[in-house]
């Protein structure tokens, strides 16, 4: 089973134009579990339209997108797109070069990535990738009546089979880069823990964890670990009660309610669940000026033990977790945003060795035989 220990791991998106640029960035910042980089400064990368390619019906024009299902030609791209995807679904190996892969005309940070490591020796734990959920890419495409796609049950399927797919064809591409560690996909989805809000209406229980449990059962089967990534707040049960390998979470702002679905975290704990603590803040640039690592190390600490009171030796819950960023830092400053991805760093760090002086204590206690 694979246990992170503190390791650092971040959210994609970047202040940045330049994929290169970027990737640098990640490579030196966090070179043990690099990730592609989601540019929301290029219309086209925007986290609703940067995973709709592919899609029957897809409008794209003057930076602005819907899906049109009353063109005439809808019925039969809708028709191409199942023939499509069943054809993967008997055999694989066609799902490489489908319209499922991404492309660099909205996800160039992929391909700057592998590009970058292909001639490289392996010197990283595992690579990490992400597409936006299901749920908050229902609400946020439209189609041409200004209606969300997610209420039209063809439409959500398909969604769902479209960002299944391209979660799995990331893990197809990242494994040859990862010897036996499986690739990480996070799939962003705040919408996860928004449903009953204004913006959810109508939308059940059911088809929130039912709509992620497809796409995380997709990446788990192609041989990755799911993580799904909220950096909202609100019913935290679904998503612990779900199969993701990780739940990325604001414990800056939000981990007081995140400890009262106790139940849950205990389950999810026990079963070897990891959690990303997005403990350096990334909404307000003047809370992340004035902080420092000792404090968010400190308040850190402190979640810990919370959590170890609900059974849990701080030892087992340090193995099982990663230190985060509460979400992606592509709407600040360039450099309020590098003070992230250090700070992110600069905490994983003391917790890594907070857990090294946690073994050795163990193993100094620990009886002779």
């Amino acid at each position: 089973m694979f246990k992170p220990e503190c390791l650092p791991i971040l959210i994609g998106s970047l202040p940045l134009s330049d994929h290169k640029e970027a990737v640098r960035t990640f490579l030196s910042m966090t070179p043990d579990i690099p990730l592609w980089p989601q540019l929301p400064q290029l219309p086209r990368e925007g986290m609703i339209r940067q995973f709709l390619s592919g899609f029957p019906g897809l409008i794209d024009e003057n930076n602005r997108y819907w899906i049109d299902t009353a063109v005439d030609s809808f019925e039969e791209e809708m028709t191409s797109f199942y023939s499509d995807y069943m054809q993967i679904e008997e055999n694989p190996i066609y799902l490489e070069k489908s319209r499922f892969k991404l492309d660099d005309d909205t996800a160039a940070g992929f391909s700057a990535l592998t590009d970058n490591i292909k001639n490289q020796p392996f010197s990283f734990v595992t690579l990490k990738g992400q597409i936006t959920g299901p749920i908050t890419t229902g609400i946020g495409v439209k189609d041409q009546d200004n209606r969300s796609i997610i209420y039209d049950d063809n439409l959500r399927d398909m969604l769902i089979k479209l960002l299944t797919l391209k979660g799995r064809w990331q893990v197809n591409e990242l494994k040859k880069y990862t010897g036996r560690n499986p690739p990480i996909i996070f799939i962003d989805e705040p919408g996860m823990v928004s449903f009953g809000s204004s913006a959810f209406m109508g939308i059940s229980r059911e088809t929130v964890s039912d709509s992620v449990a497809e796409v995380i059962n997709g990446i788990q089967n192609e041989g990755g670990l799911a993580g799904v990534h909220i950096c909202a707040n609100g019913d935290w049960g679904p998503v612990l009660s779900s199969k993701a390998d990780i739940v990325s979470f604001d414990s800056y702002f939000y981990f007081d309610n995140f400890i009262l679905f106790k139940e849950q975290l205990i389950n999810y704990l026990s079963r070897g669940g990891i959690l990303a603590w997005g403990i350096v803040p990334t909404s307000d640039p003047l809370i992340i000026a004035q902080t420092d690592s000792d404090m968010l190390f400190e308040k850190w600490q402190h979640q810990l033990k919370q959590i170890s009171t609900l059974g849990f030796p701080e030892k087992q819950i340090m193995e099982q977790t990663f230190i985060a960023p509460s979400c992606g830092t592509g709407s600040l400053p360039p450099e309020i945003a590098l003070k992230v991805i250090r700070l992110t760093v600069e905490v994983a760090q003391k917790a890594q060795k907070l857990l090294r002086n946690s073994t050795d204590k163990l193993e100094k206690n620990r009886p002779k035989p």
